[in-house]
């Protein structure tokens, strides 16, 4: 599987803004924040660094999106999104390792508490969960110097996603 990646653009704007809906409808606990405040500065966010989002091509085709960025002296992973109909095909633990590779810093994310399927591949990737935040999301970071280990990674991953 060979990757494309280009700068994402204003048109991705709406893509990215309902792909990260989607996962706060679906994880967060909506009740207990104010929704409409949090969609606004998603949505925010989005618009003022549209130009540091990466779109991601596979065989010609968009397949998600993520935003790699220095953050408090690490690396961010954020906004990690891949379209529905491409996912569980080894193209997550692809851009993870294509930020891995890219940088000698300490990588972290937020990921939600109740997305299971994102904590296990990233705990499989090397990340640790190293905070709990209101119940609803965790920080996960894998430590710098721990980036020599992508290229087993890889390997492994490689083999794991090969045709019968």
């Amino acid at each position: 599987m060979e990757l494309q990646f280009a700068p994402a653009e204003g048109c991705d704007i709406k893509r990215i803004y309902a792909s990260n809906k989607e996962l706060i409808d679906a994880y967060e606990d909506v009740e207990n924040i104010d929704y409409n405040k949090v969609l606004q500065w998603v949505l925010k966010k989005i618009k003022t660094n549209i130009d540091e989002y990466v779109a991601v091509f596979l065989d010609g085709r968009k397949v998600g999106y993520y935003h790699f960025y220095p953050s408090e002296g690490k690396m961010e992973l954020d906004d990690l999104y891949i379209f529905p109909e491409f996912r569980s095909k080894g193209i997550g633990s692809a851009i993870i390792q294509k930020c891995m590779e890219e940088s000698d810093s300490t990588i972290f994310l937020y990921v939600f508490a109740k997305n299971v399927h994102a904590i296990a591949l990233y705990e499989k990737l090397g990340f640790k969960i190293v905070k709990n935040i209101r119940d609803t999301r965790y920080i996960m970071e894998r430590e710098a110097g721990m980036h020599g280990c992508s290229r087993v990674l890889r390997d492994q991953q490689a083999h794991e996603h090969k045709e019968p």
